[in-house]
């Protein structure tokens, strides 16, 4: 006696698809969305545009700063530049 899912002949890939579509389904179906973790990395511009999370109030709050500075000075961009002198260590090539 066959199992009522057995497929017949030359119909197993239609078989597997309807398989691995019901688990994907259900499994979608069974897990709730994890909550953020209170110590997880903080949300980037990355996340909400490519990965369509909601911005968290922290980044709104982010965002809101950051447009509401003034801007810096030549002189403060290349006294910043100077200080960060990147991978090679060298000064006078601040990346």
């Amino acid at each position: 006696m066959t199992h009522p899912d057995t497929p017949k002949d030359g119909d197993f890939a239609a078989f597997l698809e309807r398989k691995v579509a019901d688990v994907l389904v259900a499994g979608a179906a069974a897990v709730p969305p994890a909550p953020p973790e209170p110590h997880a990395a903080q949300q980037t511009l990355d996340d909400v545009l490519i990965n369509g999370e909601e911005p968290t109030p922290a980044l709104l709050e982010e965002i809101n700063a950051l447009e509401s500075a003034a801007p810096l000075s030549d002189e403060e961009l290349a006294r910043q530049a100077l200080e960060h002198p990147g991978a090679d260590g060298d000064p006078s090539t601040p990346e």
